[in-house]
């Protein structure tokens, strides 16, 4: 009969309704679709860590080749100048060498030193060198006679002569204030005795000069101003 509900149709409309219930699976794969997201994300930053890291080590590293390089070209400008790589020492041979316990400097010696450190401090301002040079150590050495303590002081002495010659305001080439105020900033003094001789006793009455870098995430610190009563002079 026209308008008489069929029985499937008063079946449907008396059953209740049934609550949305997601099945085992669809929640495992949504939880599994949702760590592979979170893993995803989480590898993404550490590879981008690692990769940054990567590159500032490889950046680092190619600053202190560039500085060392500028090290390499100033002493072949100079006769008898030479630099150690492996050790990033600028060693003087004879150039710089003393007598036998003596920290004195012949003028010919304190004239090679002034006219090679203007390089070096030329060296230091480079952009690569301004990123990753800490200082550079003047290292006096004795031979192996005398007692340690002895030694050490000669060496000190030894080193200090050196700083006193780029402070010199009479000889040749004489360093300008705007020179010494780096020096007195980028220098620092150091001795040995006789734990870094070489083979003969005057191969070991010697300086160098060492190039300290930073750490890759070490600070630069501060140099402190210099004293009131200027740069001084140095005894005899």
């Amino acid at each position: 009969m026209i308008g008489r509900r069929s029985p499937s149709q008063q079946r449907g409309k008396d059953e209740p309704e049934k609550p949305f219930w997601i099945s085992f699976a669809d929640l495992m794969t949504a939880l599994m679709v949702l760590f592979l997201v979170v893993m995803a994300i989480a590898l993404l930053a550490v590879t981008r860590t690692v990769s940054e890291l990567e590159k500032r080590e490889a950046e680092y590293r190619a600053d202190i080749d560039n500085c060392m390089i500028l090290a390499v070209e100033a002493a072949k400008r100079h006769e008898g100048v030479r630099v150690d790589l492996r050790r990033n020492v600028i060693d003087f041979g004879d150039r710089a060498r003393f007598a036998f316990n003596s920290s004195l400097l012949s003028p010919e010696q304190e004239g090679v030193l002034r006219r090679f450190v203007p390089e070096l401090l030329s060296m230091a301002d480079s952009d690569s060198c301004k990123r990753v040079m800490k200082r550079i150590i003047v290292e006096g050495h004795t031979d192996k006679t005398g007692s340690y303590l002895a030694n050490l002081n000669l060496s000190l002495m030894r080193s200090q002569r050196v700083l006193c010659a780029m402070f010199k305001t009479d000889g040749p080439n004489p360093l300008t204030d705007a020179q010494k105020a780096q020096v007195r900033d980028v220098f620092l003094v150091g001795g040995f005795a006789f734990s870094a001789s070489k083979d003969t006793p005057e191969e070991s009455r010697r300086v160098e000069m060492r190039i300290e870098f930073l750490g890759i995430d070490e600070k630069r610190v501060k140099p402190p101003q210099g004293a009131t009563g200027g740069f001084g002079t140095c005894a005899i």
